[in-house]
């Protein structure tokens, strides 16, 4: 891969997420009760479980999603709540469930991306596409792009949206080796002034600083 336009990723937006007493119940019980956490900039969380333990289902929680069952979740931003109907602007997300539009070239994917969007200051649409390594893919349609090159573009697009906190679910799937490095090179860049939240049980999708939360601990006999 050639080496994509070196700037620094720096956000100045400080964001805190406060969830109090979180739950949240299906009609087969409940799936965790009694999150209390707090999410502060300049951190990457994981949240580990087993599959189907609640830790996607934590993630849309918290970016306004899914409504939880019970308790609060507030984002703080120099001393205001925000609305979570408002947070569309504040997050950016690279999910499996996350569709891409198969019809799309890859630049009108990027281009409507980043019009719903802003992009990362210094940026353009094509030089996101070149810190993606996608240049050549740049007029083929998303439908006949590989497993590894949509994973790649959920995560630049994600990455490479201005927003103070980034969630990552399994943001290794499918990627090779070298993409899979460059990914843990632009988390290093990113985690300096956001919030970003991963729901992986694998060790090598976040650094050995991480926050580990397993979700295991909020679940209980009395769920």
């Amino acid at each position: 891969m050639a080496q994509p336009i070196d700037t620094q990723l720096n956000s100045n937006a400080q964001l805190t997420i406060r969830a109090t007493n979180l739950g949240k119940k299906f009609t087969t019980g409940w799936l965790f009760r009694n999150f209390n956490y707090t999410f502060i900039s300049g951190n990457i969380y994981a949240v580990t479980g087993p599959n189907g333990s609640g830790k996607s289902t934590l993630l849309q929680m918290l970016w306004g999603q899914l409504p939880s069952t019970e308790g609060t979740i507030a984002y703080e931003t120099d001393k205001k709540i925000l609305e979570l109907d408002t947070l569309f602007n504040k997050v950016a997300i690279a999910a499996p469930y996350m569709d891409l539009i198969d019809e799309f070239t890859l630049a009108e994917m990027v281009d409507f991306h980043f019009r719903l969007k802003s992009v990362w200051p210094g940026y353009s649409a094509q030089q996101v596409i070149r810190a993606m390594y996608l240049e050549e893919a740049a007029a083929k349609p998303i439908g006949n792009f590989s497993s590894g090159m949509k994973q790649r573009l959920k995560l630049g697009l994600a990455f490479y949206t201005d927003a103070p906190v980034i969630f990552l679910d399994e943001p290794g799937t499918n990627l090779d080796d070298q993409a899979f490095q460059w990914y843990l090179d632009l988390l290093k860049k990113q985690a300096a002034n956001r919030v970003v939240l991963i729901a992986s049980n694998n060790k090598k999708e976040y650094p050995e600083n991480t926050q580990m939360i397993s979700i295991m601990d909020y679940k209980s006999v009395n769920c």
